[in-house]
This record gives structure tokens, C-alpha cells and sequence, in this order.
């Protein structure tokens, strides 16, 4: 098997921080999204990880290369020219992908629980032309939805329907086995798209269509990275699963979970919880808490709470001299 995973959006979403950097490359909870995602693939053992690049491909080569050379069998890029949607990042991979079973994982979720469990699960559906993670969603607007024939099978997706029956949106996880039957279907939505993007989910309607049986497991919850709030809930979550630091800054307190890079310098502060700090980061006289900092950043004298500051921002507050007498209430 081999795992596809599309990462060439600019990642608009997520703007200030995506000007300098693709959207994968962005860090949560100590490393970057990318970082997360392959951690997880690690025990699937694929025979190739095929990763999809464009805006900023080679910040995103540099780290998977310097990080995960040696880890995974073989490591293959495909540029992707334009970014024309999901379907269109398999279809411009489908020479590296020739005729074998795939696992697609997308380049901006990070699930709770690893890709060999979702493999046992495609494994548990048997022979079939492949299984789509799905779990239960409020507004099925914002998703692919899946609808269900009697005996359990998928009978169509629909991508972002105004109106649905069915709640059970695409999770961002595919095991495709007839990768052949998927091909065909992405060239026929290509050839026919039009001005519009190539959605992976009108393929795979058109593969149904053809003939191919899809077969959906289930996923308790995946993180969402693609947009600033949901990468602060996708921080306190990976945080929360990581053991306790034994690092001791200068004059500082620390209240876990914490997450701390290399070579930073805390001073006379106040850390957490849910703080993760990139490398590099000098920190001053500041109170931080539910926050991403990102590498070589430094911060004076602030109080930060569900904030995301970018690699090498400075931010210096006022420093302020104060006497209040009992009873009183200041607001800044």
C-alpha cells in the first residue's frame, strides 16, 4: 500500500501565517501539521509516501526530508502546477500511485487515533473497492456527505450539498484498493470540470456510478488545522496527550500541558496551560496561556491568552507601575 498525501494549498485560511510558509508546515503543539500526520502513517509500514507539493514546496521537502529520510521506505514529491482541488492532487499523482492500493490522507487533519486502527477498519469492511472515513456532522454544508443503501454500503457523496438527509460527512481519510476504477473517474471529472475544482468526492460518485462498492468506517474525531480557531482547540488536544516536561526555565512557572522548543529562553513568566513554543523563542516578563508561539518569536512584557504569533514576530508591551487600593477594579 501506498499513502498519498495532498499538501500544496496556500492554506488562505490561515493568512497572516501562510504568507511565508504552506499550510502543512504551520506548527501545533511542537512541530509542524506535516510533522503530526506522518508521525501517525510511521506504523502503516507503506511502501511509498507519496506527498502532493506546491505553494512552498521546499520549506515543506526541507522538513520531511531532514526529518523523515530513512523512516518511510520511499519518499516520493509530485508538484501539483495549479491547486484545482483534492481530486485533482490524486489525479496529477496517478504515476506514482500506478495501479496500487492507496491510503489518502489529507494534508491539514490530524486524527486522534493512528492510521493503522482506520486500516483495521478498512480490513473489517472486506473485499470491497475501498472505505471512507465518516462521522456523524452539524453542518453538512461544509462537508463531502455520504448516503447509505440498506445493507450498509455507500450509495452516493455528494460535496457540500445546501440540503442533506444525511449527516455522515467525509472525514479526510480514503482506502482506495480499485485505484484503477478512482483514475478513470477523476480523468472523466478533469475532462469535464469546466472553470470548476476537481472535488474527489465527484469522483468517486462517478466510480459508484461505474460500478465500484465504497464501504465507510467510522472516525471518532479528527482536528481540523485549516483555520486559527480550530488550530488552538487542535493544540490543547495534542497537548493534552503529551507526558509531563522535566525542563525548568529561569524564575518562571510553568503549568502544564506545555510544550517547549529548543534553545528558548523563558524569564521571570508565566507559561500555560496550552502553550506551545516553537524553537528559538525568547520570552520576557509575560503571562501566556492557550497559545502558539512560533520559532525564533520574542515576547516582552505581554499577557497572551488564544493567540497564534508567527516565527521571528517581536511583540513588546508597556511595562507599567501601579498602586490600587483595596476594592478597586482596572481594566486594560
Amino acid at each position: 500500500m501506498k499513502v498519498v498525501i495532498p499538501a500544496a494549498g496556500a492554506g488562505k485560511r490561515l493568512y497572516p501565517h501562510t504568507y511565508t510558509k504552506p499550510k502543512p508546515m504551520v506548527y501545533v503543539a511542537g512541530k509542524p501539521i506535516i510533522g503530526h500526520i506522518l508521525d501517525k502513517a510511521v506504523d502503516l509500514q507503506p511502501d511509498e509516501l507519496i506527498i502532493v507539493v506546491g505553494y512552498m514546496k521546499e520549506k515543506l521537502i526541507d522538513y520531511v526530508d531532514e526529518h523523515y529520510c530513512g523512516i518511510f521506505k520511499k519518499i516520493t514529491y509530485v508538484h501539483q502546477d495549479q491547486q484545482l482541488g483534492l481530486g485533482h492532487s490524486i489525479y496529477v499523482a496517478r504515476e506514482a500511485i500506478d495501479d496500487a492500493p492507496i491510503m489518502i490522507a489529507l494534508g491539514d487533519m490530524i486524527f486522534k487515533g493512528g492510521y493503522s486502527d482506520f486500516a483495521r477498519l478498512h480490513a473489517c469492511n472486506g473485499k470491497c473497492s475501498g472505505s471512507i472515513g465518516v462521522k456523524e456532522i452539524d453542518n453538512p454544508s461544509h462537508y463531502g456527505i455520504v448516503f447509505l443503501n440498506g445493507d450498509g454500503t455507500i450509495k452516493k457523496m455528494v460535496e457540500k450539498p445546501k440540503k442533506s438527509s444525511s449527516r455522515l460527512g467525509i472525514a479526510g481519510v480514503y482506502f482506495i484498493d480499485d485505484t484503477p476504477g478512482l483514475i478513470r473517474a477523476l480523468e472523466k471529472v478533469v475532462e469535464n470540470r469546466g472553470e470548476g475544482e476537481v472535488q474527489l468526492t465527484d469522483a468517486l460518485q462517478k466510480a459508484i456510478e461505474a460500478g465500484s462498492d465504497y464501504k465507510p468506517f467510522e472516525v471518532s474525531s479528527w482536528y481540523d488545522c485549516g483555520r486559527p480557531e480550530s488550530l488552538l482547540e487542535v493544540n490543547r488536544l495534542l497537548l493534552a496527550e503529551k507526558s509531563k516536561m522535566s525542563w525548568k526555565p529561569r524564575n518562571s512557572i510553568l503549568i502544564e500541558p506545555v510544550c517547549v522548543g529548543q534553545d528558548v529562553e523563558i524569564e521571570n513568566s508565566i507559561i500555560g496551560p496550552n502553550v506551545s513554543i516553537s524553537d528559538g523563542a525568547r520570552i520576557t516578563s509575560s503571562i501566556i496561556e492557550d497559545s502558539i508561539i512560533g520559532s525564533h518569536a520574542e515576547i516582552r512584557r505581554m499577557a497572551l491568552r488564544s493567540s497564534i504569533v508567527g516565527d521571528g514576530a517581536i511583540i513588546s508591551g508597556k511595562a507599567n507601575s501601579l498602586n490600587i487600593g483595596d476594592s478597586s477594579t482596572i481594566e486594560f
